[in-house]
C-alpha cells in the first residue's frame, strides 16, 4: 500500500524532502476521498488533453471508476484503478 501511495504522490509531483507535512507512510490516498479526488481530477485532465479519441474510449472502458465516479463506488475500487492507470502511464 505504501509503495502505491508513493507512486500516486510522485504522479502528483509531491516529493518528500524531510520538510514535507506528511511522510510517505502517512499518505492517505487509499482511505481518504479528500486525497484521492485531486488525483482523479489530474487523471481526467490528462485523459481529456493528452489522449486521442480511441485512447480516451479505452481509458473510459478500462478505468470506469475514475472516468465516471458515482456515490456508489467504493474508495478501494477507485484507488486500485488510479494505481493501475498510473502504472500503465509510466510504462508507455
Amino acid at each position: 500500500m505504501e509503495d502505491s501511495n508513493r507512486l500516486i504522490a510522485e504522479f502528483m509531483d509531491l516529493k518528500y524532502t524531510g520538510l514535507s507535512i506528511y511522510k510517505p507512510s502517512e499518505y492517505k490516498y487509499h482511505t481518504s476521498w479528500g486525497w484521492l479526488i485531486p488525483v482523479m481530477k489530474k487523471i481526467d485532465s490528462y485523459a481529456n488533453e493528452e489522449m486521442s479519441f480511441a485512447e480516451y474510449d479505452d481509458y473510459k472502458n478500462t478505468y470506469f471508476f475514475i472516468a465516471d465516479i458515482s456515490l456508489h463506488n467504493d474508495i478501494s475500487d477507485v484507488y486500485n484503478q488510479v494505481v493501475g492507470f498510473i502504472k500503465q502511464l509510466k510504462q508507455d
